[in-house]
């Protein structure tokens, strides 16, 4: 008796509807972030560029002096181009993320990619946004370390003026000023979607207490995508610290990008790369988990599928 012929694996090519489904739900993704994360984003960066000077004891120190001292809308300080600029940033990573894995795939949807693959998916998106995160993330911060509302000490008057005095000060691409530090803060995506595959995968591998089956594919996706960041921001933090100095410090004669970490070093010892961690660690899963769901359940109904 003949062995019965296994049935093949049925191919699932992508279409272009496929293809544009991640830059589509970005924007969603995007959102989500500005919402649940700015006022986070703001104590952590204020944290980082303050580092031991003495403006503020720790995050919450940070947190009630901001708040007491210039009011609760100061949390949401340079938003505004977040708000934009987050919605493109995500699009961006997401949907070359996604791109990035169909290429891997070969187009068919059922090929199964490895840690190893997606992770190098996710350091591929992480250097194509950083060409739309630069110039986003250098303005933002600048408003963000602007303490004065009113008079002589308040720099610049809005995101336009900041990219104004950017492009006099560095010429044509002053708005890319900070585009090395952050390709290289950008590269730590290998980690954030290699360990988003790796939990997602764990957490499917598990039983609920209540029905015995796996957790739903969206408790999946929210989980696993606050584990991932939570995992990203431990690894690449001492290098976004320098960044954000690098990005934020006195023109025109700033310290290069290589050179901010030895000044680091040297001025405030290891502690100075984990100033303002802790608020940053809070805010990426929350954050990051909900932009994460809202990525995959949008792109499962773009898409029109069952799961992601």
């Amino acid at each position: 008796m003949s062995a019965a012929t296994p049935e093949p694996i049925q191919t699932q090519m992508a279409t272009a509807r496929d293809r544009i489904a991640g830059f589509g739900a970005g924007i969603a993704s995007g959102a989500t972030k500005l919402l649940v994360g700015h006022p986070f984003d703001t104590v952590k960066i204020r944290c980082q560029v303050e580092g031991g000077h003495g403006r503020f004891r720790g995050p919450i120190d940070c947190l009630v002096s901001t708040v007491r001292n210039e009011g609760p809308r100061a949390l949401y300080k340079g938003a505004s181009i977040p708000l934009v600029g987050w919605a493109a940033m995500d699009a961006v990573q997401l949907g070359s993320l996604s791109n990035y894995r169909l290429l891997l795939q070969g187009g068919d949807k059922a090929r199964q990619l490895t840690h190893l693959q997606h992770a190098l998916a996710g350091l591929g998106a992480g250097w194509t946004v950083a060409l739309v995160a630069s110039p986003v993330e250098i303005i933002k911060m600048r408003l963000q370390m602007q303490y004065a509302s009113s008079g002589p000490e308040r720099r610049y008057r809005g995101p336009i003026d900041v990219g104004r005095h950017l492009l006099r000060t560095y010429g044509p691409l002053g708005l890319w000023h900070g585009l090395p530090a952050t390709l290289a803060q950008r590269s730590f995506f290998f980690f954030l979607w290699g360990s988003y595959d790796v939990y997602s995968q764990w957490l499917r591998g598990l039983r609920m207490p209540y029905s015995g089956g796996p957790p739903s594919e969206k408790l999946v996706n929210f989980v696993a995508g606050g584990m991932a960041a939570n995992t990203f921001w431990t690894f690449c933090y001492p290098v976004d610290v320098v960044k954000n100095r690098y990005m934020t410090q006195p023109d025109p004669s700033p310290i290069p990008f290589r050179r901010m970490f030895g000044h680091v070093l040297r001025t405030e010892g290891l502690r100075g790369f984990f100033r303002g961690f802790v608020p940053s660690f809070i805010r990426s899963f929350p954050t990051n988990a909900s932009a994460i769901f809202v990525w995959e359940s949008t792109v499962r109904v773009l898409r029109g599928d069952a799961r992601h």
